[in-house]
C-alpha cells in the first residue's frame, strides 16, 4: 500500500478526479469532510489529506510515498523529492502585484508574500532591494491597508486583484499540479509508482514528463 499525499481544497478534488477515471475510487469519501487519512476501495493507498503547504514535507521525509502538490510549493520549499509528472490541472502563475495608482518612492519597499524563498531569490536576481513581510493568507489585504506596497501572490483569473485595486506587475513563475515521490520510495515501490504514472498519463491531456 503506497502512502498518498494529496491537498486539501480544489486540488484534492481534481486529483481524486483523475484517480477515478483510471479505477482508483474512493467510495465513502466526503472531500469537504474533516476526514485526514482514507483509503481506496481496493486498499492499494492510503491519502493523507493535508495542508497544500505540507505536501512536500510528507514526502521528502517519507511520511508519504507519493504526493501531488503545486510546482509553486515545491519551489518554495525546495524540496529534495522526485518529480516525474507534470498532471496540467490547478494552473495558476505566481506574480508580483501592486495597486493601479503606486509610484515607488520607498528605498526598501515592503513586499508581502506567503513564498519568502521565491520571493527573495527573485529580487535578489533583479538586484531590486525589498523588504520582504511573511503572510498566512489575505496577502492581497496589505496595499490596501499600508502594510505593504507590493505582494507575491498566486493569481488564477487576475478576479481577486481587480476586486482589490490591484495589477499584476510581473509574472515569477507558471504553476501546475505536480506528482512528487519520495526518492527511496522510488526504488522500492518502483513497479507500483510506475503504474500510477502510466494511469495519470492515460486521463489527463496535459500531463506530461518533467
Amino acid at each position: 500500500m503506497l502512502t498518498f499525499a494529496v491537498p486539501k481544497g480544489r486540488m484534492l478534488r481534481e486529483t481524486l478526479d483523475h484517480l477515478q477515471s483510471f479505477g482508483v475510487e474512493l467510495p465513502d469519501f466526503d472531500p469537504d469532510s474533516r476526514e485526514l487519512i482514507v483509503y481506496d476501495r481496493d486498499r492499494q493507498y492510503k491519502f493523507v489529506i493535508l495542508k497544500p503547504f505540507d505536501v512536500t514535507t510528507y514526502v521528502e521525509y517519507g511520511a508519504a510515498d507519493v504526493g501531488v502538490a503545486g510546482k509553486d510549493v515545491i519551489e518554495e520549499h525546495e524540496a529534495d523529492v522526485y518529480e516525474p509528472l507534470d498532471l496540467g490541472f490547478s494552473k495558476c502563475r505566481l506574480s508580483v502585484a501592486r495597486p493601479e495608482d503606486y509610484t515607488p518612492t520607498e528605498e526598501y519597499p515592503r513586499v508581502a508574500t506567503e513564498f519568502m524563498n521565491i520571493a527573495e531569490k527573485h529580487f535578489a536576481q533583479k538586484g531590486e532591494n525589498v523588504e520582504l513581510i511573511k503572510m498566512h493568507g489575505s496577502v492581497e489585504l496589505t496595499p490596501l491597508i499600508g502594510l505593504a506596497q507590493r505582494i507575491v501572490d498566486i493569481v488564477s483569473t487576475g478576479r481577486t486583484l481587480r476586486e482589490n485595486g490591484l495589477v499584476e506587475e510581473e509574472t515569477i513563475l507558471h504553476s501546475s499540479a505536480r506528482l512528487i515521490v519520495n526518492r527511496p520510495a522510488m526504488k522500492l515501490h518502483q513497479n507500483e509508482i510506475e503504474e500510477l504514472i502510466e494511469g495519470f498519463n492515460s486521463v489527463v491531456d496535459d500531463a506530461t514528463p518533467v
